[in-house]
């Protein structure tokens, strides 16, 4: 079962600013951790450095352990780790499967096109494996960019605001998608609404700006 461990994690910010000071977390298979603060409070900063992304300027240090294993010294491509970000970011010059086919890996050319269709069936979406992307509503956009980060098979995935573009219409229904299909993974949610956290998932609160970072763990 996958972990997440995060230890003595100091982030600052270009010029030094302390954004985040002292965190430690462990997140288990099927836990969800909600990070939440304002803007500029350093939130998806915590998920460039995870993924090693953090911009130029930034400087961070601190452990992280996924499955027992230290990875902050490796690359991006061999973290494991699976993001769904805002934006969905599909790939507009190819198909809805060959969206999906992107990042699958193992089997023969046929076992992953039946993984593709079994995946857009559970999703509500079967026979659109042939789709353009740009013909796919807000709400099927979102569950394929879910679909092909989880069939990339991550360790953990990092959520960063994924239902902020949403109708409020769709937007229930695609978290409770997002739940379902990611339930055996350990979850770290970036979000400004309250409404997105799952119950019982933990709350992480990331000061404000104008101040020293102070961080907790809070009920959700």
């Amino acid at each position: 079962m996958s972990a997440l461990v995060v230890q003595d994690l100091e982030l600052t910010a270009p010029g030094g600013e302390a954004l985040i000071s002292h965190l430690n977390f462990s997140l288990g298979a099927g836990e969800v951790l909600a990070v939440m603060g304002p803007s500029g409070s350093g939130k998806s900063s915590l998920l460039g450095w995870l993924t090693a992304t953090l911009p130029a300027g930034f400087a961070a240090t601190g452990q992280i352990h996924l499955d027992g294993q230290r990875i902050d010294s490796l690359p991006t491509e061999r973290r494991r780790i699976g993001l769904v970000l805002q934006s969905d970011y599909l790939f507009p010059h190819m198909s809805v499967a060959d969206n999906l086919l992107f990042g699958l890996r193992g089997g023969s050319r046929r076992e992953r096109r039946e993984r593709v269709a079994h995946s857009l069936e559970l999703a509500g979406l079967a026979g659109f494996g042939e789709r353009d992307p740009a013909t796919l509503s807000g709400g099927q956009r979102a569950r394929v960019s879910l679909l092909r980060t989880l069939l990339s098979d991550p360790a953990v995935l990092l959520l960063d605001e994924p239902f902020s573009r949403l109708d409020t219409a769709r937007r229930e229904q695609i978290r409770q998608f997002t739940w379902e299909q990611s339930a055996h993974l350990p979850v770290l949610l970036v979000t400004h609404d309250l409404a997105d956290v799952p119950k019982g998932a933990r709350v992480l609160e990331i000061g404000s700006p104008g101040r020293a970072r102070a961080t907790r763990l809070v009920p959700a």
